[in-house]
């Protein structure tokens, strides 16, 4: 099952930006659409961006004109790029293959990282 090594979180003020990478630590996703998740404490985690194999992109409302995700399927790897940050992107950020369609992302298909901790306050 591919396995997933999530990097670039921090902490930040509101208005900042942030570029995480996702890198594939075995299997090949390039025939699989890629998400990033967010998680926070007490909640489910929560798929927030999707790039298709084709390069098609979705993205939840409360990110739209912010977060860009794209991918590198030569590299296996997978980005998002994090602008105008707010105090609501805090949280853990996890990447996965992405099984079912978009909105739902309950089925993955890779196993989950240690993910990367985003933190934006002032």
């Amino acid at each position: 099952q591919a396995q997933f090594a999530e990097l670039g979180g921090g902490s930040v003020q509101p208005g900042g930006s942030l570029k995480l990478s996702c890198i594939a630590a075995r299997g090949i996703f390039s025939i699989h659409s890629m998400g990033w998740y967010r998680q926070v404490p007490g909640k489910q985690r929560e798929l927030v961006a999707l790039a298709t194999n084709d390069g098609t992109t979705n993205y939840i409302d409360s990110v739209k004109g912010r977060f860009i995700i794209s991918r590198d399927n030569i590299k296996n790897m997978v980005y998002l790029e994090m602008n105008n940050l707010k105090p609501e992107d805090t949280g853990v950020y996890y990447c996965n293959i992405i099984l079912s369609a978009w909105p739902s992302g309950a089925r993955v298909g890779g196993s989950w990282g240690q993910g990367t901790q985003v933190t934006v306050s002032p």
